[in-house]
Parts: C-alpha cells; structure tokens; sequence
C-alpha cells in the first residue's frame, strides 16, 4: 500500500474533506492533493500528522498478507446500521457489474 493509498483511504474513512483535513493537520489542502495524486510522497511526520488528524496510527498500518488490518474493521463499526446496509447493497451492485462484464 502507498502513502497515495494510505491518505485517500483514511481521509475518506473519516469523512473529511482534504480542506477540513488540512485544518485538522496543519499540511496545507495543496499538499494533500499532490500526496493523494500520487505526486509526491509526504515524509514519515506529514503522513503521521496526517494520519492522526483522521483518528489513525501509522502503526495501524498493515500490509496485504501480513495481518489483519483492524482500521477496516472499526470503520465499519462506525457505521450506522442504515449505512452498513446500503454500503453492503453498493459492494453487491458492484459485484453484479463484474459478473455481468465476465458473462460478456
């Protein structure tokens, strides 16, 4: 997983928007787009900065196949039931366009 990946995902999981992001972090709103573009890769401090900011530890991190990663997990839990069904009935959806598109 990149630092592209790490931002966008923590940034989305707490609903923020880069702007409110910013002010939470003190990384100006330009900086995140560019980390979030894949333009540049933030140091360790910005990404922890940034991090903390959307309630996450870089040591919460874990990469594919070396654990489970619990960041997953309570993001969910955060969830109301009304937005856990509706998130269930978008991932559905989105597995019928893949099956569709394999059918061809």
């Amino acid at each position: 997983m990149d630092a592209r990946s790490i931002v966008l995902e923590a940034r989305l999981g707490a609903r923020l928007s880069q702007r409110e992001l910013a002010r939470r972090s003190g990384v100006p709103q330009a900086a995140i787009s560019r980390i979030e573009r894949g333009l540049v890769s933030p140091r360790t401090e910005t990404l922890d900065r940034l991090l903390r900011a959307c309630d996450r530890d870089v040591g919460l991190i874990v990469r594919p196949g070396t654990g489970l990663d619990r960041t997953l997990i309570r993001d969910k839990l955060r969830l109301t039931t009304a937005e856990r069904a509706r998130l269930a009935v978008r991932e559905w959806e989105n597995t019928r366009a893949f099956d569709r598109a394999a059918r061809g």
